[in-house]
């Protein structure tokens, strides 16, 4: 898709709405991880220096309507201030006329945030009268919130009705190397697709299929992967959607499907289990697969070091515990060793888990959209991209 780029906007003198994705993770009232606040400085900078009055929006959890103390954006204010070098204002709720106030009163190159964009029942009903009062506020409206571009919300959909609309640059980047991913390279291309169940993944998997050369499988869906080949897939209970699902892409004329050789498993499904490696055709009836295996981590590095282009979407077990770790550690700094490929990475938990092994800078791209990036590699028209106007040839 060519949207409109903030760009190739003239944005002097004019007051913009940027709906971004400061959706952030905080504990006590303070911000634990302020990356999807850096993600989109280079939109909002840009804007500055371009002369333009900005009016920045967001939500913020899930207060479904209500206004929430907890749920207030102060600190993101406070932090976004910081970042920036300079006071964002605080404009209040888009309903009242606190905001209409402080948005008339911005000159060029200053800062408002609305406050939680959640807090009126408008915003993810899509409705009219809130999208209207939304672009009530700007002269154009710019989305760099990937993160939500799979919602058809007021925010950012129903205002692109009455507004101008680009993609800032964060939303460039994400929709380009997404794009890129899985946009045949001429060279090797390979998807490492994990998670719990294969019913989770099977539109991601079938899309991908169609579009890489490899697909590497882990987490907990190698069991029906298992199953559909005759084998045991251990101690959970397998659907026949899965195995189905399975046995359908092991099948098809599409993208080669490597699955583990071995795996790790444990008699429950706890951090302090013991784990035990068994080969493919020896899973134990009664113990939980939980990790990919060593030989199939160092079969699976082999793989990645010769890709050329790489997309990762799900951990291979549980990594948050140390004993089901190895797996997703190995594939993740056989990833970051390959310089020579584009390697993107698609989905929150994976993000959390380079994030945590500090690898960020070694891979192309790590996208901010979990269940959007999900739904881009399922194949499916994003909301939030689709109503952006398109770029003029």
């Amino acid at each position: 898709m060519n949207k409109r780029s903030i760009k190739n906007a003239d944005v002097s003198g004019k007051k913009v709405l940027v709906r971004v994705d400061f959706n952030v993770p905080m504990r006590d009232g303070v911000i634990s991880d302020d990356s999807r606040i850096r993600a989109v400085l280079p939109t909002l900078n840009f804007l500055k220096d371009g002369g333009a009055k900005v009016v920045i929006c967001s939500h913020f959890g899930r207060p479904n309507g209500q206004v929430v103390e907890e749920m207030r954006l102060r600190p993101v204010r406070e932090r976004l201030s910081e970042l920036l070098g300079v006071s964002v204002a605080d404009a209040g709720g888009p309903n009242s006329e606190h905001a209409a106030h402080v948005i008339l009163s911005l000159s060029s190159g200053e800062f408002a945030l609305l406050e939680n964009l959640r807090f009126e029942f408008g915003e993810e009903k899509n409705e009219e009268d809130f999208s209207k009062q939304l672009a009530s506020f700007a002269d154009l409206y710019v989305n760099d919130a990937f993160g939500v571009a799979h919602r058809a919300h007021a925010s950012t959909v129903g205002v692109t009705e009455y507004l101008p609309s680009y993609a800032g640059f964060l939303m460039e980047r994400e929709l380009e190397m997404l794009g890129r991913s899985l946009g045949r390279s001429g060279g090797a291309t390979i998807a490492i697709v994990g998670g719990a169940k294969v019913a989770d993944k099977i539109q991601v998997l079938r899309h991908v299929s169609e579009k890489v050369d490899t697909i590497l499988v882990g987490g907990g869906m190698v069991a029906a992967f298992y199953v559909a080949q005759g084998l045991s897939g251990g101690a959970v209970v397998v659907s026949d959607e899965d195995v189905s699902a399975a046995r359908e892409l092991l099948d098809s004329d599409g993208a080669n499907v490597v699955i583990p050789a071995d795996v790790i498993t444990a008699p429950e499904f706890n951090k302090n289990s013991l784990a035990t490696v068994h080969d493919s055709s020896e899973v134990p009836e009664d113990e939980k697969i939980l990790d990919i295996g060593p030989r199939s981590s160092q079969e699976y590095g082999r793989i990645i070091s010769i890709a050329d282009t790489i997309i990762w979407n799900g951990p291979m077990g549980v990594f948050e515990w140390p004993e089901f770790a190895n797996g997703s550690i190995s594939i993740a700094n056989a990833v970051a060793r390959n310089k020579k490929a584009v390697s993107v990475i698609g989905g929150g938990s994976t993000a959390d888990l380079v994030g945590s092994l500090g690898l960020i800078d070694n891979f192309t791209h790590v996208s901010t959209g979990g269940g959007a990036s999900l739904e881009f590699l399922e194949g499916k028209i994003l909301p939030g991209v689709a109503a952006l106007d398109e770029a003029v040839e």
